[in-house]
C-alpha cells in the first residue's frame, strides 16, 4: 500500500497520483485491481447511492459503514474518508471525537476535510498531532453549497483566487498531507500546485495538478444521468445495464429462462407426484 511519503515522492518526481471515489465493496474491489493509488469515500454517497438531496444529509454512520465495504474491497489500497456535514463545526473536543470514530471505524489512512477557516485549520493541525492524517479540500466545497450560492466555479477573479492561494498555504502549514482542489480554473491550480509541497488532487481543476479524482459512477456512467463540465467519461453503465435487465424480464416473460443448463435436476424421483 502507498503511504503519504509515496505520495510526496511522485509528487517530486512529476508522477500523476490516480484517486477515484468509491462507496461498496465491489466498486472498490475493482478499483483496487485497476491500479489507482488511492480511493476517496466521498461524502458524495448520499446523492449518488443512497438518494439524498444533498450532502448535508449523511451521517458519520453512513460514511463508517460504506468505508468499511470499501476496505474490505480494497485492502491493499490507501483510502481517504469524509467527514460529513457539521460533525467538524463545533466544538474542538466533539470535532476531535467524532474524527477519532470514523477513523478507527473505517481503518482509513486519512480524513478529508472541507474548507479552510480558523477552526478547520486548527482541527487540521490536532489530528496531525494526535495521529490522523487529514486531507483538505477547498475551491467548490459540496457541504457549503448553500453559502456558496449553488455548485459553480471558484477563484476565477483576482480576489477569490489569491484566498484560494492563500487558504492552501495555510493547510500545508498546519499539517494537511494533500490537498483537493475542486471546480477551480487550470490557471489558478497550476500556481497552487507549484507553490506547495504536498499533493495537490484536482476535480474539475486542469491537467497540471499532481493527481486527478473522479467519482466510479460517473465515469462509468452508472446510474447517473447528467455529468459535470469536468467528467470524462469512459464506459456507459447505464446502458449496458438496462440493456441486460430488458433481456432478463423479456426471457422471463416468454419462458425462455431459465433453461436446461440453469437448472437444477434430481438424480432420482421416487414416490412424488408426477
Amino acid at each position: 500500500m502507498l503511504m503519504n511519503r509515496d505520495f510526496l515522492k511522485m509528487k517530486a518526481n512529476n508522477e500523476k497520483i490516480v484517486m477515484i471515489t468509491s462507496y461498496d465493496f465491489p466498486s472498490a474491489k475493482q478499483a483496487e485491481k485497476s491500479g489507482v493509488d488511492m480511493i476517496l469515500v466521498g461524502d458524495s454517497l448520499g446523492m449518488v447511492v443512497l438518494g439524498y438531496d444533498s450532502t448535508t444529509e449523511v451521517t458519520i454512520d453512513d460514511m463508517t459503514h460504506h468505508a468499511k465495504a470499501v476496505r474490505r474491497g480494497a485492502p491493499n489500497t490507501y483510502m481517504v474518508v469524509d467527514m460529513p456535514f457539521m460533525t467538524y463545526h463545533g466544538s474542538i473536543d466533539r470535532s476531535v471525537e467524532n474524527a477519532r470514530e470514523i477513523f478507527q471505524k473505517s481503518n482509513a489512512q486519512a480524513l478529508k476535510l472541507e474548507g479552510a477557516s480558523k477552526e478547520i485549520l486548527e482541527l487540521t493541525r490536532r489530528l496531525t498531532d494526535g495521529g490522523i492524517p487529514i486531507v483538505g479540500h477547498i475551491g467548490l466545497t459540496p457541504q457549503t453549497f448553500n453559502v456558496l450560492g449553488g455548485y459553480r466555479i471558484q477563484g476565477n477573479d483576482s480576489d477569490t483566487s489569491h484566498e484560494l492561494l492563500k487558504q492552501a498555504k495555510l493547510l500545508e502549514e498546519n499539517g494537511a498531507q494533500a490537498l483537493v482542489l475542486e471546480c477551480i480554473p487550470k490557471e489558478l491550480a497550476k500556481i497552487i500546485t507549484n507553490e506547495l509541497n504536498i499533493p495537490i488532487i484536482g476535480i474539475g481543476a486542469g491537467i497540471d495538478c499532481d493527481g486527478q479524482v473522479l467519482v466510479y459512477h460517473d465515469l462509468l456512467q452508472y446510474g447517473v444521468n447528467r455529468l459535470p463540465k469536468f467528467v470524462k467519461s469512459y464506459a456507459d453503465f447505464n446502458e449496458v445495464g438496462v440493456t441486460g435487465i430488458e433481456s432478463y424480464v423479456s426471457e422471463v416473460r416468454n419462458k425462455d429462462f431459465p433453461t436446461e443448463p440453469f437448472t437444477y435436476q434430481m438424480k432420482k424421483i421416487e414416490d412424488l407426484p408426477k
